[in-house]
């Protein structure tokens, strides 16, 4: 899957992997509401296209696992400071 990068030298796989960290960063400093967005920038980060197809579950299915993931951002950093802001649809 990653033979693209068996012919690149040196230079290319550390410019590589400075596109693919600074991507990784673009996520991780996601905050607020954008932490639980759809991410395809992230995704295409990777050289094979991303299928247009995203399976999402059902309503309620989602909302539990938005909850879940919110929970467990209150067990995991307990000290974050709140964003007490409305989604903004963009």
């Amino acid at each position: 899957m990653d033979e693209d990068l068996d012919s690149l030298d040196r230079a290319a796989l550390i410019a590589e992997v400075k596109r693919l960290r600074a991507g990784i960063r673009r996520h991780r400093d996601s905050s607020g509401h954008d932490l639980c967005w759809f991410h395809p920038q992230l995704w295409g980060l990777l050289p094979e296209p991303m299928a247009p197809e995203v399976a999402v579950p059902p309503w309620p299915k989602f909302m539990r696992g938005c909850v879940a993931f919110r929970s467990s951002l209150d067990r995991e950093l307990p000290d974050a400071p709140v964003a007490d802001v409305e989604f903004d649809q963009r």
